[in-house]
């Protein structure tokens, strides 16, 4: 696998909300969700309850490609970047929704109050803007490329 530029790393390493995106008969649909990275194996986790709009959609279709984007927000035009991710979503299960808990859990140990559904977001494409570059500078990392 193609290593992914440490600034995209460091930039998701800032952030813990990203939107995810998914789509279910022609109709598009978003939702906000907390996040943590798994580095190895290139995983953002996130929580969200089988009978939300996102993910019952998602299973009813049986789609489960979806997309994100994180963002900072900022009014300062050379200060702007952000993440637009697309990927495979799954239902963490075994060993790897075991590691997930854990990392999840030690961010935001508020979750131990709830029940958490685990699902995982494999990025296959990464762009992100970063001004600071140079006005619309673009770092874009491809899954097998």
């Amino acid at each position: 696998m193609i290593p992914i530029d440490q600034r995209i790393i460091e930039f998701i390493a800032e952030h813990h909300i990203l939107t995810l995106a998914v789509s279910s008969d022609d109709r598009p649909y978003c939702a906000t969700c907390f996040y943590i990275y798994l580095q190895e194996p290139n995983l953002f986790v996130f929580t969200s309850e089988p009978d939300t709009k996102h993910i019952s959609e998602m299973i009813r279709i049986n789609n489960f490609y979806g997309s994100a984007a994180i963002a900072l927000e900022t009014k300062i035009t050379g200060k702007i970047r952000g993440l637009q991710i697309t990927g495979m979503i799954r239902k963490l299960k075994g060993e790897e929704l075991k590691i997930a808990k854990k990392e999840f859990l030690k961010k935001f140990p508020v979750a131990y109050l709830s029940k958490l559904y685990l699902w995982g977001l494999e990025p296959e494409f990464i762009k992100m803007t970063d001004n600071r570059l140079g006005f619309g500078k673009k770092l874009i990392w491809k899954k097998n490329t």
